[in-house]
């Protein structure tokens, strides 16, 4: 039997870097404007010229919900937070927030990335992803 290992939810999607958590994105060098998931298209120009970029994880809040329902497919523990978070790099992005608590959360609160736990898959590995919380 092997050992457990953590595997991405996803691989391309983060990284940790010296133990901040980094999106990996892209910017276009048509429009100058990021984008995140990583993709070979911009989604704002549709130019091909894009190149990757490392994302940092560091951002404010800018509205979230509690999901008290498992979505098709993902096996993390509920209720979580779910929230759109705009980075340093002046991208929204749509994310799992480490909070479930609406009460605890407000608008402009800053935060920041971590890599957690989010299930266990069948070769007995731990899947982990990407979630923001309130900076500590």
């Amino acid at each position: 039997m092997s050992t457990p290992r953590r595997v991405p939810v996803r691989s391309g999607l983060f990284d940790d870097d010296a133990g901040d958590v980094v999106l990996l994105g892209a910017r276009c060098r048509t429009c100058g404007r990021p984008q995140f998931p990583r993709s070979a298209t911009c989604p704002y120009c549709s130019s091909v010229d894009v190149e990757p970029v490392r994302l940092a994880g560091v951002g404010t809040l800018w509205g979230w919900t509690t999901v008290h329902t498992a979505p098709p497919g993902y096996d993390g523990p509920v209720p979580f937070g779910f929230g759109v978070v705009e980075l340093s790099a002046g991208l929204r992005v749509i994310t799992r927030l480490e909070i479930g608590d609406g009460a605890a959360l407000q608008f402009g609160q800053p935060m920041q990335a971590a890599i957690v736990a989010l299930h266990t898959d069948h070769d007995g590995d731990t899947v982990v992803t990407y979630s923001f919380a309130p900076t500590p």
